[in-house]
């Protein structure tokens, strides 16, 4: 329990809890599951805590794996001591363990390998000792034209190779060495070639301390670097770093220790600092990632997590110039009803009849929103839908999103198998209008690394990254819930428990049986066993069933303790079918919570979910979020002016700030320093991706299409 022992303290929690959720993730349930019907085990955290503390977990087995091959490693050379297995027992992190292991790992030939083949390694002991010793007498000793050594200076030369390599292994002196580089050096970037411009020519003589660097920096000047436009190293004062040394080197003033200062000298230029500068590069350029990382998750899960424009027939617009612009129309549950191109940025008779083929399809249809994907021609079409809806008595309105993967999910095997009968750039016209009406059921079927809400995403760890998003997906999905009977398989396979295989299984099972009459029924697709079904079936929605419970999040595991609580308070399941609950929670607080709960055999948590299950029986919790910002004109970035005010939707959060599109194709910046009066740390402690808010333009570049804006007051 060593580790539940150390997450509870990382992470501020009972020992007891860090145990459970150790136990739970062994046992092979999901984070989902753990996050929502385990919470009396972990005291009610989050399914982002609980992520966090799987992938610490992974980590500290990953430690605790290499510290022991280590240990086996130098047993089995016969070098192990207790100060070793001290170091390696106290070690906190991977590069410390390898610095223990760096002296006994096996090593290309080096400059100290030759001049140990020659015989020379007492040699370099005998002035390593720095004993009162006549060093050059000594040397003479070791003269042999046999080994290669025809003199003394060949003998002293090839001594102090051996104690530079010494001194290069010593864990303790880079352990210390990269304290001091993490607070006193500087990150020094310089231009390759000062005549050529760049994107990077801020970064030409640039410096900032290794300490404090921010994150988009680091990653700006690794791109530069790997781009040929800059040269990029750490800046540290050597003195420093070669007096720390040899305070711990140095145990003498005779000539032997001369010896031995000139050798630490050498290892810190050739040796230490090279391995260590690439070191902490890469330290800071993990660090970089990690954060660019977490915001792309974050924006990720705000932007999967919009509001649904439920209610509504939907056309998505994909627009385009040569070959048209995209008309697909989609009906309140996303099923095609029409599809058709359109040329609004072609002549002008084009652009009458594409007037008369919009406006037929609204009418025809009963069109209340429009979504224009953001790519090619989207300023045009825009314009022109504007100019459309406003020659019509219907009430419609529009909104840009973004078609961010759009174009891959139609050429996909599932946009094909899901919609057979469409050219796959009318595929792209449906996604586009399904996006408003769901983003998160849309959204799922790309990958998430395509949907472009980061910075820097593809200098990432791309595997790291993947796993990152993927869970993001999976805990938006869960949070959800899905209709078992209208959920794609892309949606099924991210919910808890569900694999891609079975999530195809229980598709074919409806398509073979029908739809689903209730959650039990699940057990009868193929693949799925017990454990998956206690994984997934708290996720999934039956909104036909005669079991009214399925229609809520209420696991099956305590449907019994959830019509317990309904006789307790009063009820009939059948009550919660038309909304005849609505008292259960104050008849809940008349009883008291823990006598509740002790009653119907639940903790407290689960009993308070339950009740607001209950109350709001298949209850969306986007429904809760400001709705998205639709509009009905537009303006050109010609017409923007210094000190106009309008309302903007934030489109990516990043670490210089925010991204705000205010109905002019080009999004706006929002500068860190231009969010808020008081100081903030990041972007994203002030703002999310979907957040309306009210702006002011400080500036208009029409030119580079850059445009300028304010939320202070």
């Amino acid at each position: 329990m060593e580790h539940a022992k150390q997450l509870a303290q990382e992470f501020n929690i009972r020992e007891e809890y860090a145990g459970n959720i150790i136990s739970l993730l062994d046992e092979g349930n999901t984070i989902p599951f753990i996050a929502r019907y385990r919470k009396e085990m972990h005291g009610t955290l989050d399914d982002q805590t609980i992520r966090a503390i799987s992938e610490r977990l992974e980590y500290l087995r990953s430690l605790d794996k290499r510290r022991g091959e280590v240990a086996g490693l130098i047993e089995g050379l016969g070098q192990m001591n207790d100060e070793i297995r001290a170091a390696l027992d106290n070690a906190v992190i991977l590069s410390e363990i390898e610095d223990i292991y760096r002296p006994y790992k096996p090593k290309r030939r080096t400059r100290a390998s030759a001049a140990r083949e020659k015989g020379l390694e007492g040699l370099a002991q005998a002035i390593f000792a720095q004993e009162n010793i006549d060093a050059d007498a000594e040397a003479d000793k070791y003269i042999n034209e046999e080994k290669g050594v025809s003199c003394r200076e060949e003998a002293l030369a090839g001594a102090m190779d051996i104690i530079a390599e010494d001194i290069s292994d010593n864990a303790e002196i880079r352990k210390r060495l990269k304290n001091i580089i993490r607070l006193n050096a500087d990150l020094r970037s310089k231009a390759a070639d000062p005549e050529k411009e760049s994107v990077y020519s801020q970064y030409y003589d640039y410096s900032e301390p290794v300490r404090s660097i921010a994150g988009h920096r680091v990653l700006a000047v690794d791109r530069g670097e790997r781009e040929g436009f800059l040269k990029v190293s750490i800046d540290i004062d050597a003195e420093k770093c070669l007096t720390i040394i040899c305070r711990l080197m140095i145990k003498a003033q005779n000539t032997c220790a001369d010896l031995v200062r000139a050798a630490i000298s050498d290892s810190y230029s050739r040796l230490i600092f090279p391995s260590v500068e690439r070191e902490i590069r890469s330290e800071l350029t993990d660090a970089a990632d990690e954060q660019a990382i977490k915001l792309f998750a974050m924006n990720l899960r705000q932007l999967l997590m919009q509001p649904p424009v439920k209610g509504y027939t939907a056309i998505g617009l994909d627009p385009g110039y040569r070959t048209g612009c995209k008309l697909a129309v989609v009906d309140a549950t996303g099923r095609v009803l029409d599809t058709a191109v359109i040329y609004p940025t072609h002549s002008a008779a084009q652009i009458e009849r594409s007037k008369q083929t919009l406006k037929n399809m609204i009418k025809k249809y009963g069109a209340g929103i429009i979504a224009i994907g953001n790519g090619t021609a989207s300023k045009e079409t825009e314009m022109f839908t504007a100019e459309c809806i406003g020659e019509i008595d219907d009430k419609v309105s529009y909104m840009v999103v973004s078609e961010a993967g759009a174009s891959v999910y139609s050429a996909s095997k599932s946009a094909a198998a899901e919609m057979p009968e469409l050219d796959l750039t009318l595929r792209s016209a449906v996604s586009i209008a399904r996006r408003l009406q769901d983003p998160l059921a849309e959204l799922v079927k790309i990958e998430p690394k395509a949907i472009g809400v980061g910075q820097y995403q593809h200098d990432m760890p791309q595997k790291r990254l993947s796993e990152a998003l993927d869970g993001v997906v999976e805990d938006c999905v869960n949070t959800v819930g899905a209709d078992l009977n209208t959920a794609s398989p892309a949606l099924l396979s991210r919910v808890s428990g569900i694999t891609s295989a079975v999530s195809g299984n229980i598709v074919a099972y409806r398509e073979e049986n029908g739809a689903f009459t209730s959650r039990a029924e699940l057990k009868k697709v193929p693949k799925l066993g017990p454990k998956a079904f206690e994984q997934c079936a708290g996720f999934l929605r039956v909104s036909e069933s005669v079991e009214p419970l399925d229609n809520t999040a209420v696991h099956p595991e305590s449907y019994k303790a959830a019509r317990e609580l309904l006789r307790l308070c009063g009820y009939e399941p059948e009550d919660i079918r038309n909304g005849g609950v609505g008292e259960l929670r104050s008849r809940v607080e008349a009883i008291g919570a823990e006598n509740a709960a002790a009653h119907i055999g639940t903790g407290v948590p689960t009993l308070m979910d339950m009740i607001s299950e209950l109350t709001k029986p298949g209850r969306d919790p986007r429904d809760e979020l400001p709705p998205p910002l639709l509009r009905t004109d537009v303006l050109d970035i010609k017409d923007l002016k210094p000190g106009m005010e309008m309302k903007g939707t934030v489109r990516n959060v990043i670490d210089f700030g925010a991204f705000v599109d205010i109905g002019v194709h080009q999004d706006g910046l929002v500068h860190i320093s231009q969010i808020s009066r008081k100081r903030i740390k990041h972007p994203s402690d002030v703002l999310k991706v979907g957040d309306v808010v009210n702006v002011k333009v400080l500036s208009v570049d029409t030119e580079k299409g850059r445009i300028s804006l304010t939320m202070k007051e």
